[in-house]
């Protein structure tokens, strides 16, 4: 069964920094293209960031500068270090896994963790 879990959200002041971790399971991560998305009340879920097993990575102009997609194949774990943090940025987190699995190509979504962004 595969998993994704995501953790380190929460309420965080203006400017501020946090660390979302996603921790997968039942999948060749090493293998997989990362990424996450987000999804604010009345908006359609879009790309934050993501990261191919190569270690290539991809941004939203919006998050450009003041996000860090990462990942670590020994953990099975992909992080996004976000700061300088904004009331936009406010949002449910989605962790993404895609990738081929004998030969069906596979998409993966996590739970989602909420970021909020306010004083």
């Amino acid at each position: 069964q595969v998993q994704l879990v995501e953790s380190g959200g929460g309420l965080v002041q203006p400017g501020g920094s946090l660390r979302l971790s996603c921790a997968a399971s039942g999948i060749i991560f090493s293998s997989y293209t990362m990424g996450w998305y987000r999804q604010a009340p009345g908006k359609q879920r879009e790309l934050v960031a993501t990261i191919t097993h190569g270690g290539n990575t991809n941004y939203a102009d919006s998050v450009k500068g003041r996000v860090t997609i990462s990942r670590d194949n020994t953990k099975d774990t992909v992080y996004l270090q976000m700061n300088s943090l904004v009331p936009e940025d406010t949002a449910v987190y989605y962790c993404n896994a895609k990738g081929w699995d004998r030969r069906t190509f596979k998409d993966y979504w996590g739970q989602g963790t909420q970021v909020t962004v306010s004083l």
